[in-house]
């Protein structure tokens, strides 16, 4: 009897003959090409998002909530169709769940200087980190939601301790020092 083999980030898909992803799921998935950056591309992912938060929270709360939830549907969407197309699962290039990850890191917070850096920091961390269910969840859901699913619990997990942290003015002399550089909050 066979043992069952674990499905890991690259792991080929069965029966999925590899084609080229349609230039719309492609621009998607990759975060406009950020995913096909050679080291790091879930950290170039993560990058891509800071201006896209900081200009959201200038919309307001409920334009960055409704984005958040468009970004997380559609990037579930094209993840899911990269990866049928690539024939891997979670193929590396994929960093729009980076995206939507980060957004959620942000959601309680204000989108300030300090908020964005320590958000990028922590929802990297817990990206790589990936504690208890984020591991699970990484490995039991499947398809393009599943894709994006563990970088949405990392961000849970990394927006509850920005939050804590600004919320206890831990983060206030950062937003000090990039308004004294002239960084716009």
């Amino acid at each position: 009897m066979r043992e069952p083999v674990e499905e890991t980030l690259e792991t080929p898909l069965p029966s999925s003959a590899p084609r080229k992803p349609p230039l719309p799921v492609t621009l998607i998935a990759t975060a406009l090409g950020a995913g096909f950056l050679p080291v790091a591309p879930g950290t170039w992912g993560t990058l891509v998002a800071i201006p896209l938060a900081w200009a959201l929270g200038r919309a307001g709360e409920p334009a960055f909530v409704a984005a958040t939830l468009l970004i997380t549907l559609i990037g579930s969407w094209a993840a899911g169709a990269y990866c049928e197309a690539s024939g891997r699962h979670d193929n590396q290039q994929i960093v729009i769940d980076e995206v939507a990850g980060y957004l959620v890191t942000l959601l309680a917070v204000p989108r300030a200087p300090a908020e964005l850096v320590a958000g990028f920091a922590l929802f990297r961390i817990f990206d790589v980190w990936k504690p208890p269910p984020v591991r699970a969840i990484d490995r039991r859901v499947h398809g393009g939601f599943g894709v994006v699913a563990d970088d949405l619990a990392a961000g849970v997990y990394a927006g509850a301790l920005l939050a804590l942290l600004h919320y206890a003015g831990a983060l206030a002399w950062l937003d000090s020092l990039a308004g004294r550089i002239g960084i716009p909050s």
